[in-house]
């Protein structure tokens, strides 16, 4: 009897033990990564929103108090080289397109492409086909190792951290430091917020039609002024971006003009629907069981494995029972959870039920471009 506590004892722990270090080492790689074949759509809304509209076969003028409903669809390309069965690299889109809801006018778009890092969300190069494109036939292109969209584009890594990130803006065309500011529930989910102010900064310099300006001039030489406060809701384990709100600021500026003195392009909050919010919560929570198994689960096992190991070793020394059967236990318990676990995992690879040989290029690559 007293062999077989001793045996039972040992090769539970050693079971316990193993198991996670297979989950952690093996599983944790394996599992914890961006997927491959995202397909996603989010809506976006804003009231009583200032923007310039470009009506059909007219001049572009300035309304007020608008409706705007923006739509994003971010889907994987599968047929993108970088793309490899339990590779390290993903490559997404995402097509973005604004409207105003009384006359379905387009008021912008951008289609974009973009290789992430599958674990810590960060774009990597080099990345051939990268791109982003806001008018039609003017598509900006990567060269060589050129990283041309760095930073954290689409979500944060997994086990986001309570610090500053670098969060790509796709109208500055660069990465800006993001603050963390606090913890919070939603949809009952715990989450991280995170914030940044971007001042009004200097774009770029171009003519447009004197009219749209308020001046009598055919043509008027401007300045494009940009600033937004952004507040992201990330669950911190999977690293999604739950909800989105931006209130967006642009003008036109003459040389005599100050902030606030121009015609604006873009005044007013967007901000992600409750039903989209509901939607990324949703898809958090099936994910948040499976990363339980391969995160927290391993700690779990580590400390009750070593604790029954511990005992069994304590009991063998006291009693002298198992001396043989006591090892072999430890043994027999360690490669049949290496086995399992081993098993278990590959079984449930997202990227083995995948057809990476036979895709071709998705078509929303001129998804509302003028």
């Amino acid at each position: 009897m007293r062999t077989a506590v001793v045996a039972a004892l040992l090769g539970l722990g050693a079971f316990a033990v193993a198991a996670g270090l297979v989950l952690q080492l093996h599983s944790y790689p394996l599992l914890a990564k961006l997927q491959h074949d995202i397909d996603t759509v989010s809506v976006s809304e804003g009231e009583g929103v200032t923007a310039v509209v470009y009506p059909p076969g007219g001049m572009p003028e300035v309304r007020h108090n608008l409706r705007l409903t923006a739509t994003t669809h971010v889907e994987g390309d599968l047929a993108a080289p970088e793309i490899k069965e339990n590779g390290d690299v993903t490559v997404w889109k995402r097509a973005t397109i604004v409207k105003e809801d009384s006359g379905k006018l387009v008021l912008s778009a951008e289609v974009r492409k973009i290789c992430l890092d599958r674990r810590t969300g960060e774009a990597v190069a080099p990345c051939r086909g990268e791109f982003y494109e806001t008018e039609r036939g003017k598509r900006v292109t990567a060269e060589g190792r050129q990283l041309l969209q760095p930073g954290l584009n689409f979500v944060f890594p997994f086990d986001t951290e309570q610090r500053d990130h670098r969060w790509y803006d796709t109208v500055l065309k660069r990465p800006v430091d993001i603050h963390f500011a606090g913890e919070q529930l939603l949809q009952g989910l715990d989450v991280y917020r995170f914030a940044h102010t971007i001042p009004q900064t200097a774009l770029d310099r171009f003519a447009v039609p004197g009219s749209l300006v308020g001046r009598p001039e055919p043509s008027v030489d401007v300045t494009q002024y940009y600033g937004v406060t952004r507040t992201l809701l990330v669950e911190p384990t999977t690293g999604a971006v739950l909800s989105v709100r931006e209130d967006i600021r642009q003008e036109l500026r003459t040389d005599t003009q100050d902030e606030g003195e121009g015609t604006p392009v873009f005044a007013g909050e967007l901000r992600l629907t409750n039903a989209s919010v509901a939607a990324n919560a949703d898809q958090v929570k099936a994910n948040l069981p499976k990363l339980f198994v391969i995160t927290t689960l391993p700690t779990v096992l580590w400390v009750s494995g070593a604790v029954l190991v511990a005992i069994g070793l304590v009991l063998l020394l006291v009693w002298r029972r198992g001396l043989v059967a006591g090892p072999l236990a430890l043994v027999i318990g360690a490669c049949l959870a290496g086995a399992i676990t081993y098993g278990v995992t590959n079984a449930s690879d997202p990227d083995d039920s995948l057809d990476l040989k036979n895709v071709v290029s998705s078509s929303n690559v001129d998804y509302g471009l003028r």
